[in-house]
C-alpha cells in the first residue's frame, strides 16, 4: 500500500479525473449530471423542472438488489455518502462490493454496521475514514483501487421497501502495481458459546493489511464484560498469536472500564478509536446494554504476509455477589457482531464467512 494521502498532495497535480455515480448521475458519465426528467423527486420539483432534484434518491423493494455502481477501471473509490428511510433498513440489507469481476464479494456487510451504527439506533462517529452525522448521513472514506472493475450493490432484506439516498465518488486513473484490494467482512456469534471465542477473520490467505475493527456487542450478564484480548494470528501461528492485547477496552484505546467515576460508561469518538455508542436498558423491552467501538489500525496497520485470523474473546469479570465465590475472570455468553476490514492482494479471499439471512441480523430489540 502506498504512503498515507496528506495535505501536501492535495498541491500536486495529477493524471486523474473525478468522476461521482449519484441518482442524479447512474453512470457517472462526464457533463450528465442532474439531467432526469423522472425520479423520487419529480413530483416535488413538477413546477421547476429538469436539474431540480428531480432523481435524488431511489426505492429498493423487498428483496430486491439495487446496483449503486458499475465502473469501468482503472481507478479508485474515494468516498461513499448514503442515508435510508427508514433507520431499520441498517441491519436489514447488505452492502457488497465486488472486485475486478469477481462472483465472490470484497466486501459484504450490513449497511449500519459498515458504518459503525449497528443497533438500528444514531450514534455520531468522528473519525478519519469513516463519519456518520446526524440522522444517518454516513461516509467512508477508505481508499479502495481497482484496476479493471468496482460493482458496488446494496440489497434489502427487509419485508418493507427502502429509499436510498447515495453518492459514490471515484477517481479514474493509474492504479499502483503494489495497490491491494478493500475487503470488509460481517460475523456474529448470538451468544458466544461457552469457552469460545469470537472469531473476526479466518483463513485469510495471501499479503496484506487489517485496517480496522467494529463491534457492535450486547451484554447478556451482569457485572463488568470487557476484559477478552484481542487477538492476531499472523503468518504460521497456530495456537498462540503473535499479536495479543491486553483487554476489550484497552484495544479500543479506552482503559479501566470505559467507566468515568459518577457518569459510568462514557462514549468517546477520536480519528482512529472510540467508544461511539452506549444503549441502556430502559427498564421495559430495551433489557441489555449494547455498545458500539471501533478501531482502525490506519497509523498501525497490522501487516502479514502469508495468512492472518483474528479473535477476541468474551470475557467478563464476576464479583461473588454475596455468594461466597471470589473476584475472578468469568467467560460471558454475549451477542458480538463484528466487521473486520483488511487489505489484500487477491480482489476475492478464498475464506468467507456464510452470507447472513434476516433472522442472522436481527436486532433483538426495539429500535
Amino acid at each position: 500500500m502506498s504512503a498515507l494521502f496528506g495535505l501536501d498532495d492535495l498541491a500536486r497535480t495529477s493524471s486523474a479525473v473525478s468522476r461521482s455515480i449519484s441518482p442524479e448521475n447512474f453512470t457517472g458519465t462526464k457533463g450528465a449530471g442532474g439531467m432526469a426528467t423522472e425520479g423520487t423527486g419529480a413530483r416535488a420539483a413538477s413546477r421547476l423542472g429538469q436539474g431540480w432534484k428531480v432523481s435524488p434518491s431511489i426505492d429498493i423493494a423487498p428483496g430486491e438488489t439495487a446496483v449503486l455502481a458499475d465502473i469501468d477501471g482503472p481507478g479508485t473509490l474515494r468516498h461513499l455518502w448514503c442515508t435510508t428511510a427508514p433507520h431499520a433498513a441498517w441491519r436489514a440489507s447488505l452492502l457488497r462490493i465486488h472486485w475486478e469481476g469477481e462472483e465472490a464479494p470484497a466486501v459484504e456487510v450490513p449497511l449500519g454496521d459498515f458504518f459503525c451504527n449497528g443497533w438500528n439506533v444514531f450514534s455520531q462517529v468522528s473519525s478519519v475514514p469513516v463519519a456518520a452525522n446526524p440522522n444517518g448521513g454516513f461516509n467512508a472514506y477508505w481508499p479502495m483501487p481497482f484496476r479493471r472493475k468496482a460493482r458496488v450493490t446494496l440489497e434489502n432484506l427487509a419485508a418493507e421497501q427502502m429509499t436510498l439516498y447515495y453518492q459514490i465518488d471515484y477517481e479514474l486513473g493509474e492504479v499502483a502495481g503494489d495497490a491491494a484490494y478493500f475487503h470488509a467482512q460481517w460475523r456474529r456469534s448470538n451468544p458466544v458459546r461457552t469457552g469460545a471465542d469470537h472469531t473476526l477473520l479466518d483463513g485469510v490467505t495471501g499479503q496484506g493489511s487489517y485496517v480496522g475493527t467494529y463491534l457492535a456487542w450486547g451484554v447478556n450478564s451482569p457485572g463488568w464484560w470487557g476484559e477478552g484480548e484481542v487477538k492476531f494470528y499472523l503468518d504460521g501461528d497456530r495456537e498462540w498469536p503473535t499479536i495479543c492485547g491486553t483487554g476489550t477496552e484497552d484495544y479500543f484505546g479506552g482503559a479501566w472500564n470505559f467507566d468515568v467515576k459518577g457518569q459510568g460508561y462514557t462514549a468517546y469518538s477520536t480519528p482512529y478509536l472510540g467508544l461511539n455508542q452506549i444503549l441502556r436498558p430502559d427498564g421495559l423491552y430495551a433489557s441489555q446494554q449494547r455498545f458500539g467501538m471501533y478501531r482502525w489500525h490506519v497509523l498501525d496497520p497490522v501487516r502479514f504476509q502469508q495468512d492472518l485470523r483474528v479473535t477476541v474473546q468474551c470475557l467478563g469479570i464476576a464479583h461473588g455477589h454475596g455468594n461466597g465465590l471470589p473476584h475472578r475472570y468469568r467467560a460471558n455468553h454475549d451477542d458480538i457482531a463484528s466487521t473486520a476490514l483488511f487489505y489484500l492482494d487477491a480482489p476475492s479471499s478464498t475464506s468467507r464467512p456464510a452470507t447472513p439471512g434476516l433472522l442472522d441480523l436481527e436486532v433483538d430489540s426495539p429500535s
